[in-house]
């Protein structure tokens, strides 16, 4: 069994390993649109290439990113805490009149 402190390492890595993962599509998405727009305006220049570049770049983030969570997940090997409570019926046991 894991120690204790091990556990809330690896939720606090797959909780930043998330918060990553949105940026980095967050910027596949910017530059894959800039890339696009760019080519269309200007096409064969060096922003178009600097721009391609950049979503190599974020999109190669994006894949490492999305590995290493992928593989934290599978070591954990359970299902992350919720922290609500359960929701039960509540029978009335006692009606005050």
């Amino acid at each position: 069994m894991a120690p204790k402190t091990e556990h809330l390492m690896s939720l606090r890595a797959v909780r930043q390993l998330r918060r990553t993962r949105v940026f980095y599509t967050g910027g596949v998405l910017l530059w894959a649109a800039t890339s696009l727009w760019t080519g269309q305006t200007q096409p064969g220049s060096r922003q178009m290439w600097v721009s391609l570049l950049f979503l190599a770049v974020f999109t190669g983030l994006l894949a490492a990113t999305s590995m290493w969570l992928r593989r934290l997940q599978a070591t954990s090997g359970h299902q992350p805490a919720h922290h609500a409570a359960p929701r039960r019926a509540t029978a009335p046991g006692h009606v005050n009149a």
